[in-house]
């Protein structure tokens, strides 16, 4: 059995229209809700044995706040191929992980992607905004066995608005 963590970037600036896309930093509502759904995380037992994140600015800085916030002891892993990701391409960031001794993967990515990560494993449409949370139980004993359309429990859904 492995768990999967969706998390999306928590909310992000666009007051410098001069920076990139992947540069954008976290706004002043973000670095607050980036925490929060740390604290969860931690406090719900889950947190993660592996953290993959985003290479954006937004995504690097909730994965760093939630780490902190969850009391995670390890690196987080960097990929740019999470940035601007599909479903398919979100997924092979779980599927290719080499250890499978990491029971819970939390990854932190954008939407449209994770959004429709989430709706395909649970099999309905749910509005994914910034730092909404999704955990999923796999029955599944290796990474490698995760595709989309694998039986898949959606057993948790938070949208930090909720949690306020």
């Amino acid at each position: 059995m492995k768990t999967l963590l969706l998390l999306r970037h928590a909310k992000s600036s666009w007051k410098d229209d001069s920076l990139a896309d992947h540069d954008r930093p976290l706004n002043k509502r973000g670095r607050k809700t980036a925490p929060v759904m740390g604290h969860l995380i931690r406090d719900e037992g889950l947190v993660p044995d592996l953290i993959v994140s985003s290479t954006a600015r937004r995504a690097r800085e909730t994965a760093e706040k939630v780490a902190k916030a969850c009391q995670y002891g390890r690196e987080i892993e960097l990929t740019e191929e999470l940035y601007l990701a599909t479903a398919g391409e979100i997924l092979h960031q779980a599927q290719c992980r080499p250890d499978d001794s990491a029971a819970r993967v939390l990854l932190i990515g954008h939407n449209p992607g994770v959004e429709d990560v989430v709706n395909v494993l649970s099999g309905r449409r749910e509005p994914f905004p910034t730092a909404a949370l999704a955990v999923f139980e796999l029955d599944i004993e290796s990474w490698c066995e995760l595709e989309l359309g694998i039986p898949a429990k959606l057993v948790h859904f938070w949208r930090p608005r909720e949690l306020e």
